[in-house]
């Protein structure tokens, strides 16, 4: 074990042993690619670093030592077909081993990706391509990526560099075959760690995507998302369930892991499918595990008892608020406790229940040891305990601590808005208990203002989660002429429940058993789903577009 992230990183822990600060300390020309893969390769070439299976039977366990040489070999294909220091690619390869290849392959180039998923049509593509300016793509060419990707370029013309795998397109470059032929042998490239690396297109729970721009420091800073909270350990296996389209491939499929000298697992499946999925974790003896609560409640619908779970001995769940209901559920059926943890696209971790922590069902955690958080009022200063209010970073733009975003791509209003008076404002609200541990709101577009009240959606949604005929909701505020806003609940209904009025009866007194009774939901609508972006979190806008 070499230990390479304690080459970059100054820690401090309580007398708990529970970290308490951590801060990066990587060189001005910090490169995860050269300075984690190929000095892993240097000295452990036959470490194993990512085992790859497909849904087809196909599998490929590859080596830092593979990883280091399949990178610069495409650094190479990409160099030749026109790919230059600062170039901007979009790459949409799925769950393709070919992804993190390209990832590694660009860093060493000093290009930046922008990870896209393969869902996107042709107008998101447009948008894209426009947006980034974008020199190149490399992408798959199964269900349609390539076409689709294709007819944006007609209309985008300084997209000259296209690269495909799975199959070939007339114009495009093969990219397994531009790979294979190309030299294994890269000289290091100059590269400085407060360049751009990584874009990311956000969400846009709220309106058109924003491209989120990260330097090199966003990847080290990751050692505190592997090493402190999935509490991956170097001969272990880590599972992250996330398409590479996702800022959370990255979370919990690159940078920390591997820092880490761990190996990651990756199921290149068409379909989630949590019966086929849960035999895995026995077969390939994963250790380590992290998704978001949805996928936590398939598994449990599966009912945990039927599989062989014992190699797992840690899970962390992120991507949304965690409901006290599936913590409970899980941790009955396996003995282990969710580790919850809240970051964005535009950061790491910044609320975290870090190693060690005992964790409070539903909480987001503590204040990252990485980042000064707070919780202020709409003037920015601190609010008290059990008070409602923003969180945010203490932190000068102009210095950032690694791991907090450099800007929204040419959108310096936007950017301005979310970064200023030495404050990065997330967007989202909670409150802070007497313990330090946070409990998360919502976005600062959902506080719903009724009768005086501040209501927050998650606890109500939270609750109506409880009840066996509620699939999915989400919980708005709707116009009132006294009031000023009540609280509306868009619920899809669990196979078997119909809606009625009975039922929506029973439903409000659920929840006013439950929580406060003013939280109940005097506005109930079933729907067939819900309005979701492509990463699948739910559109409130919309919902509440409509009820205006």
């Amino acid at each position: 074990m070499l230990n390479i992230n304690e080459r970059f990183v100054k820690e401090e822990y309580d007398e708990k042993g529970i970290l308490k600060k951590f801060r990066i300390v990587a060189p001005e020309n910090a490169n995860f690619g050269y300075d984690c893969i190929d000095a892993i390769a240097a000295e452990e070439p036959d470490r194993r670093a990512m085992v790859w299976c497909n849904s087809h039977g196909e599998e490929h366990i590859f080596t830092f030592g593979d990883i280091s040489r399949y990178s610069n070999k495409t650094a190479n294909a990409l160099m030749n077909a026109g790919i230059r220091k600062g170039d901007r690619v979009l790459v949409v390869l799925k769950r393709h081993y070919q992804f993190w290849f390209t990832i590694i392959a660009l860093h060493k180039i000093g290009a930046v990706i922008i990870p896209a998923t393969h869902l996107l049509k042709k107008k998101d593509y447009v948008y894209r391509f426009n947006n980034a300016h974008c020199k190149g793509i490399v992408c798959t060419y199964e269900d349609g990526v390539a076409d689709n990707a294709q007819q944006a370029i007609n209309e985008c013309p300084f997209v000259t560099v296209k690269m495909v795998t799975h199959g070939h397109k007339d114009g495009w470059l093969n990219f397994d075959e531009e790979v294979e032929k190309a030299d294994e042998h890269l000289d290091r490239m100059p590269t400085l760690a407060k360049e751009p690396i990584i874009a990311y297109f956000s969400s846009g729970t709220t309106g058109y995507p924003k491209l989120v721009t990260h330097n090199h420091l966003y990847g080290f800073a990751h050692i505190l998302t592997a090493k402190h909270w999935q509490n991956v350990k170097p001969d272990g296996l880590h599972l992250t369930l996330a398409d590479t389209g996702w800022g959370k491939a990255v979370w919990g499929k690159l940078y920390g892991q591997w820092f880490m000298e761990a190996g990651i697992f990756v199921c290149d499946f068409d379909k989630f499918v949590p019966a086929e999925l849960l035999p895995l974790f026995a077969k390939y003896n994963i250790t380590t595990f992290c998704a978001p609560p949805t996928m936590f409640r398939f598994f449990i619908k599966e009912d945990l008892s039927k599989f062989d779970l014992s190699s797992l001995t840690y899970a962390t769940i992120a991507g949304e608020a965690l409901n006290p209901e599936v913590f409970k559920q899980f941790y009955e059926a396996t003995g282990i406790k969710l580790m919850e943890g809240f970051g964005q696209t535009e950061t790491t971790l910044t609320v975290v229940n870090v190693v060690g922590m005992e964790p409070k069902p539903g909480s987001m955690g503590k204040p990252s040891p990485q980042y000064d958080v707070d919780i202020v009022d709409e003037n920015g200063n601190s609010v008290d305990t059990g008070a409602i209010g923003e969180v945010v970073v203490r932190a000068e733009r102009d210095n950032p601590p690694a791991g907090l975003f450099m800007s929204y791509n040419e959108d310096e209003e936007m950017t301005n808005a979310a970064w200023h008076d030495g404050l990065y404002h997330t967007g989202d609200t909670a409150w802070r208990d007497e313990d330090g541990y946070f409990w998360y709101v919502g976005r600062t577009d959902d506080i719903i203002k009724s009768s005086g009240y501040r209501i927050g959606p998650f606890e109500i949604e939270s609750v109506l989660m409880e009840h066996p005929a509620v699939l999915e909701c989400a919980i708005t505020g709707v116009p009132h002429p006294i009031r000023g806003q009540v609280v509306k609940a868009s619920i899809v209904l669990a196979k078997g429940y119909v809606p009625s009025e009975e039922l929506k009866v029973e439903l409000q007194n659920h929840v006013k058993r439950l929580t406060a009774p003013y939280k109940y939901p005097r506005v109930i609508e079933f729907m067939d789903e819900l309005p979701k972006t492509i990463s699948g979190k739910i559109r409130r806008v919309d919902l509440r577009k409509e009820d205006k």
